[in-house]
């Protein structure tokens, strides 16, 4: 029961030494960015042009699942 009770705490011992070790891991990472101004990201012509256009299979879409229904 003894060698029980050792192999606990060794497994303990590991695992709270494990956690403290990635947490400095973690910390050190993020401590080597350095911060820098944002970029603003510009979509363009195509990505801010209209997407939507109702075509003939959009309107069957629309009629067979009883859409235009909400129209009127």
């Amino acid at each position: 029961m003894h060698d029980k009770q050792r192999t606990a705490i060794n497994r303990r011992n590991f695992l709270r030494a494990f956690s403290g070790a990635s947490t400095v891991a973690v910390a050190t990472a993020a401590a080597t960015f350095t911060a820098s101004e944002a970029q603003a990201y510009d979509p363009g012509e195509e990505e801010t042009g209209p997407r939507y256009q109702e075509t003939d299979h959009v309107k069957a879409f629309y009629r067979v699942n009883g859409y235009e229904t909400l129209d009127k």
